[in-house]
């Protein structure tokens, strides 16, 4: 394999004078690797496409939007917020699914320093109230299903201005008509590196979702991250392999098959800034569903397909796969979960045209902390790749020294793309990041080549199809059930979705609740990847330790599929 090429087109490319050169720079008091040529904030960023305006830019459905009609939008955008008194620093929520007017609203947004706001659109009324309370947006944008959940309980949006998108302006919604009726150019702005750009929420372990502040400095340094990866792995490759590619062909156009939610960094971050950047076109649909997704994939020549790992499984064994052209994927991969080594092989094989690729990160890095693809990711199917050049990473034990090379530990980072912290949360901000360093909760293991292998997890968490649940917040959800003396929620092994939520429990004496019933209980106060699929109901105490925690794995490891409710 090709490892000494790929250091030494690392060097080449980071060196003095080279587009990724690097520096170190203080940012909110600790030192940070910093990319020397990258633009100060992301309203640079997207005022630089206006030169792909005749390229298609969003596609959904019969609908296609061009880059020119883009920034007329982005524009209009802009402008509408400033004259209802949305000022540099406010906050603006998006909630809804991934509609085009998602991307366009969030430009709009980070074009004139304002921060977005991205809500789950899974999150039932009671999680949304929670986000608003917390976040305390100016303004949302919300769709046909959210305006149903604000009408659950109307007091979450108060003194919020709300626009209706793909929905009438009925009383107390301004028409979506209305704001990009306001025209204009985009107006000036100052915006600072540091300056938060977005909000994305991360499930927390006390029970309430975290909002993670993104900062534009942060959001910027990931999307130099991405180019770089792209970058260094295919010059190692054709260093390594000797075959160079036409200098006179021309560069295809990205298309990216964007399947995840854009309130996540995967699709947000990684996917659409990515291909943004790059003048390419973006796909979205209305949900996952990977026979349309196929179709898509064949109408519009899509170059790569990003989203969770069993995604891209389901794209290559449905029964369609054979029939349908894919010859214009080059990547195929996924990010938000592990793609199994046995999956890696199987997209390299099976797909003609495309190689598997995936990152590792987390919304606290704005994206991406490793990423690894084609040749290098067949070698090493079980690794995340080596750290991008934007972080120092290093593995830890539990005094927060640094391990031997070769020995795991709780890998932290430190760089330009780490959150500023949480909002309204100073105490989980210290817990989670120490002089810069960023504490992923994950286990891990580095090589002589710097690549990381993720072994464990520190968290208690359950990992399902690329979303995080915490353990803690679906048991606070299921102690509210009055039948419910003790529970303990974990991680079952699945083959579609990588984990389901399981729960052993105990109920009160003289009290009764069917597993059903406490599924119906979860699904009214929580999102529904939230609800256990699998419920014991024991008669004897929960196990413990001797500090009185409950014996997760014994039961992980004991418990069976075929007596679970």
């Amino acid at each position: 394999m090709h490892y000494s090429e790929l250091k030494k087109a690392w060097d080449e490319l980071t060196a003095p004078g080279a587009p990724f050169e690097l520096a170190v720079q203080e940012v909110r008091g600790a030192p940070m690797k910093v990319y020397k040529n990258a633009p100060p904030n992301v309203r640079a960023v997207w005022l630089s496409t206006a030169a792909f305006a005749d390229r298609a830019y969003l596609v959904y459905e019969n609908e296609r939007i061009t880059y020119g009609e883009a920034h007329v939008l982005v524009a209009s955008i802009a402008n509408w917020l400033l004259a209802n008194g949305v000022k540099r620093g406010d906050r603006v929520a998006i909630a809804m699914r991934n509609f085009p007017e998602w991307m366009l609203i969030y430009w709009a947004c980070l074009s004139v320093g304002v921060t977005v706001v991205g809500m789950n659109a899974w999150w039932t009324a009671e999680e949304m109230s929670y986000g608003f309370k917390d976040a305390q947006p100016k303004v949302a944008f919300v769709d046909p299903e959210r305006i149903a959940r604000i009408a659950e309980k109307p007091d979450m949006v108060e003194g919020v201005t709300l626009v209706a998108v793909r929905a009438p302006a009925t009383a107390g919604y301004v028409a979506w008509s209305d704001v990009i009726a306001t025209g204009g150019a985009m107006p000036e702005a100052e915006i600072d590196p540091d300056d938060d750009a977005c909000i994305f929420y991360t499930s927390g372990t006390t029970g309430f979702p975290k909002g993670a502040q993104l900062t534009h400095r942060g959001c910027v340094a990931n999307l130099f991250n991405m180019v770089f990866s792209g970058q260094a792995q295919a010059l190692a490759t054709q260093r390594g392999t000797g075959v160079v590619p036409d200098p006179n062909a021309p560069v295809p156009i990205p298309v990216a098959l964007l399947t995840t939610p854009l309130f996540h960094v995967t699709a947000n971050n990684c996917g659409a800034y990515a291909t943004t950047a790059a003048g390419g076109t973006i796909v979205l649909m209305y949900k996952w569903d990977a026979g349309e997704a196929l179709r898509v994939i064949e109408a519009e020549k899509v170059t790569s397909m990003s989203g969770v790992p069993t995604m891209a499984r389901e794209v290559i064994t449905h029964p369609d796969f054979a029939t349908r052209d894919t010859s214009s994927l080059l990547s195929l991969g996924g990010g938000g979960a592990q793609l199994p080594p046995d999956l890696v092989h199987k997209i390299d094989s099976q797909v003609k045209t495309a190689r598997p690729n995936t990152g590792y990160g987390m919304t606290e890095t704005c994206g991406i902390i490793t990423a690894i693809a084609a040749d290098f990711f067949v070698d090493r199917p079980d690794s995340a790749g080596p750290a991008m050049p934007a972080f120092e990473a290093r593995c830890v034990d539990d005094d927060g020294n640094t391990v031997p090379l070769g020995q795991v530990g709780e890998l932290w980072v430190r760089g330009s793309p780490v959150i500023k912290g949480y909002i309204n949360r100073p105490e989980a901000t210290a817990e989670t990041i120490t002089d810069g360093w960023l504490h992923t909760g994950d286990i891990a293991r580095m090589d002589e080549d710097g690549f990381i292998y993720i072994v464990d997890r520190k968290k208690d968490m359950v990992l399902r199809g690329g979303e995080n649940i915490y353990c803690a917040e679906v048991e606070a959800n299921l102690y509210r059930h009055p039948a419910v003396a003790e529970c303990s929620v974990f991680g079952v092994p699945d083959e579609r979705l990588g984990e389901e939520v399981g729960v052993a429990l105990v109920l009160r004496p003289g009290h009764s609740a069917t597993p059903d019933a406490l599924r119906e209980h979860c699904a009214s106060i929580a999102a529904k990847h939230k609800v256990p699929r699998y419920i014991w109901i024991l008669k004897d105490p929960l196990p413990r330790n001797a500090s009185g925690k409950f014996l997760k794995r014994e039961l992980r490891d004991t418990l069976k599929l075929a007596d679970a409710g």
